[in-house]
């Protein structure tokens, strides 16, 4: 392209296409050339004046509520947006997908410039109406797009600079579009990331109260990224690509048309169970993602995605309602508990969740969520132990442009800000490093943020829920974890057992089995193997063997002890009860449900149990059937 000053340059391209005919190739860029060409042969006349009337007011106020989930979804980021480019004398735009814009903020003195162009809520820019504009274009184009100046069809327009980018829902529908545009004589060279960047939020947000019956997978090839906007999100259902998110389709090289063609095994090399064993799985580039799956119904556990063929009809149902409630059984005691942790969150005091890996810390906390009054607000959840120690306080708490050393040039408003109105997690706070609690707790304690680098301090207003697995006590104790820091997140403290102190193990297994089994079998002398087990890795080790059971069989199979993994079959055989404390400790329940696996026989059921026919037998009476 030319080198010619801007003005300069469009300048001599509008004269030779407009007064001559010529396409100007090389002087503006080709998606400007190519609007004008699409708004001539529509009968757009350059030197008309667009006619253009605001909706009334009644008008707007019955399309912004039309759109109210995008209005909802992208509100954070324009008031975002707004605070940061008001300085530059830049407005921010929201526009649903027809380019009807619903929103402007910033900048004062533009937002009444613009308003002369009729750049206002209640006006469409789209370029069948205004020509070449950045929304209007950007629409047609179904990507981002900078118009600058002269490179507007429309003379009038010169004296703005736009940069859209489109907005798209999980299922690849353009919803909407985000603009910034400011003044044409200033130069505005992070609008287009700032957009950019503005808009991936707003999609990763479309993912947070989950894809109904799709399971929505969450990767990246940087750990450290998981649960940020850049993060790639797919949902599957029924092995196939129903839902995407800008991110996770550019990680395979895909578009939003693929969606709903894409399969599941042409993007990945082997089953998702992978990723919840190892917490990795491998592309069919042979490239290593990291991530974890939430089922349908959006809790997010770490659990696998069967890469299975569809279902025949007739089961679709059954299997869809197995894949929906997979999360770890909350027992009465634990229902007790979670409902006074809930009632300590809704009074605007933190919770602290204690517990080995594995015991289930973020699925409590995403059904402290949705049982809390910000259950329509997002959950954030930060695993500040995977967070690079020199980028947490940046990512955390954002940072201003030129803040540090290789900061994006857009700077970034931090997860602190993403979790607004809702439940901010903190996973592994007890990892949390030193030097970087006293500024957590200042955060805390005065519910303000000023992100690095300077500017605007900004109220916070989220629930706080903390996680840990370590010893908080001794890390205070060794100087690794500031005791006020301590009191400020442990108003309430939860602490979640390990699962080999759960009271009646078999009965949980079975519990479990009756959710993620999908009508199979346990023999006897399987379930007290599960049950005997002592589970290092918690539930979540346990919940992974038994979906791994589930895909190594068939429907209908009954699961043998032979067909446990090595660890299972050549465990030690726990502990037997050998008194009559011990024996009363051995609940009904448990005794029942191996007679239940062992279709009632004494013989099988009591082995399992180890204890004596004749025991069994008086202590569930007619229930059992001698053989």
């Amino acid at each position: 392209m030319s080198q010619l000053p801007l003005q300069h340059r469009v300048g001599n391209a509008r004269r030779s296409f407009f007064e001559r005919g010529a396409a100007p190739v090389g002087s503006v860029p080709d998606t400007i050339l190519q609007s004008w060409q699409r708004c001539q042969r529509g009968g757009l006349s350059v030197d008309a004046q667009p006619e253009v009337e605001p909706l009334p007011d009644a008008r707007l106020r019955e399309l912004r509520q039309r759109q109210e989930t995008l209005w909802r979804l992208a509100r954070p980021e324009l008031d975002g947006l707004a605070a940061d480019i008001a300085a530059t004398g830049s407005i921010a735009l929201l526009t649903d997908e027809a380019g009807w814009i619903l929103d402007a903020e910033g900048n004062p003195g533009f937002l009444d410039k613009a308003g002369r162009v009729a750049l206002m809520p209640g006006v469409r820019w789209d370029e069948t109406t205004v020509g070449t504009n950045a929304i209007g274009t950007a629409i047609v184009e179904g990507r981002s797009v900078e118009v600058r100046g002269g490179e507007h069809y429309f003379a009038p327009h010169a004296i703005l600079t736009c940069s859209a980018t489109p907005i798209f829902d999980p299922y690849g529908q353009r919803v909407g579009v985000l603009d910034i545009s400011g003044d044409a004589r200033q130069q505005h060279l992070h609008a287009r990331v700032l957009a950019r960047q503005a808009v991936a939020h707003i999609e990763h947000r479309y993912f947070e109260a989950g894809l109904g019956d799709c399971e929505v997978v969450r990767l990246h090839h940087d750990a450290g990224l998981l649960g940020t906007p850049r993060e790639g999100v797919l949902g599957f259902r029924n092995g196939r690509l129903v839902a995407a998110n800008r991110a996770g389709l550019t990680l395979f090289g895909l578009d939003h048309g693929d969606i709903g063609r894409a399969s599941y095994e042409a993007l990945f090399d082997g089953p998702l169970s992978r990723l919840h064993d190892d917490g990795a799985l491998v592309d069919r580039q042979g490239r290593a993602l990291y991530g974890h799956v939430s089922p349908a119904g959006g809790a997010t556990v770490r659990s696998p995605l069967p890469a299975r063929p569809a279902p025949a009809a007739p089961a679709r149902a059954a299997a869809a309602a197995a894949r929906v409630d997979t999360t770890p059984l909350f027992d009465a005691a634990q229902q007790q508990v979670l409902e006074r942790a809930c009632r300590v969150l809704d009074a605007q005091l933190p919770v602290l969740l204690q517990g080995e890996t594995g015991t289930g810390k973020e699925v409590f906390a995403r059904e402290l969520h949705r049982r809390s009054t910000r259950a329509d607000k997002p959950f954030v959840a930060v695993n500040c132990a995977a967070l690079p120690e020199g980028l947490i306080e940046a990512e955390l708490f954002g940072y201003e442009e030129g803040a540090f050393t290789g900061a994006r040039k857009s700077g970034n408003t931090g997860l602190l800000r993403q979790a607004q109105g809702g439940v901010l997690f903190l996973d592994e706070i007890g990892d949390m490093p030193l030097a970087l609690q006293p500024r957590l707790l200042r955060v805390l304690q005065e519910r303000t943020l000023s992100p690095l680098g300077g500017g605007k301090p900004v109220q916070l207003d989220f629930a706080l829920i903390c996680a840990t697995h370590r010893d908080l006590d001794a890390a205070m104790s060794a100087g690794d974890f500031r005791s006020d820091l301590y009191y400020r997140i442990a108003d309430h403290s939860v602490r979640l057992p390990a699962l080999r102190e759960h009271a009646d193990r078999a009965a949980l297994v079975q519990g479990l089995w009756q959710r993620l089994g999908q009508g199979r079998q346990l023999e006897s002398a399987a379930l007290a193997a599960l049950a005997g087990y002592t589970w290092p890795g918690n539930v979540r080790q346990l919940c992974s063997c038994l979906r791994t059971l589930v895909a190594l069989s068939d429907p209908g199979e009954v699961i043998r002890h032979g067909m446990l993994p090595a660890y299972l079959q050549t465990a030690p055989a726990p502990a037997l009860p050998s008194t009559a404390e011990g024996l009363e400790a051995m609940t009904e329940t448990a005794m029942r449900d191996a007679l239940r696996a062992s279709q009632g026989n004494v013989a099988q059921a009591a082995r399992a149990l180890g204890i004596s026919r004749s025991t069994l037998y008086r202590r569930v009476g007619a229930t059992a059937r001698r053989h």
